[in-house]
């Protein structure tokens, strides 16, 4: 038992574990989500610019009130757009920490 090495903690220096192949496949898999997540949000954002902006008066005799929809001068789906953009550049900056803080936990050893 004490002589199997598959965690990798006694290594040689210079010897390094060769990832599982779930590894390979996640290392692969979530940037590629990130970005496709960061190109269709783009994408959508970019296509729905066009929005309709209208005004309105103050009538101060008037009995009716004014109901507006949301005050927003962005289109929902620009607001959808920008929001899974940034949800994409999250994962990659996620993806990107967990990489850069396994390096540095490989080279302490």
């Amino acid at each position: 038992m004490g002589d199997n090495n598959t965690s990798g903690e006694h290594n040689a220096p210079g010897e390094h574990n060769q990832p599982t192949p779930g590894r390979k496949v996640r290392a692969v898999v979530v940037p590629l989500l990130g970005l496709i997540a960061v190109l269709v949000g783009v994408i959508v954002a970019w296509t729905n610019l066009q929005t309709n902006v209208g005004w309105f008066a103050y009538a101060p005799l008037s009995d009716t009130m004014f109901m507006g929809d949301n005050g927003s001068f962005v289109s929902k789906e620009t607001q959808l757009g920008v929001g899974l953009a940034v949800l994409g550049l999250l994962v990659l900056a996620f993806w990107a920490g967990l990489r850069i803080g396994q390096r540095g936990s490989h080279s302490n050893r």
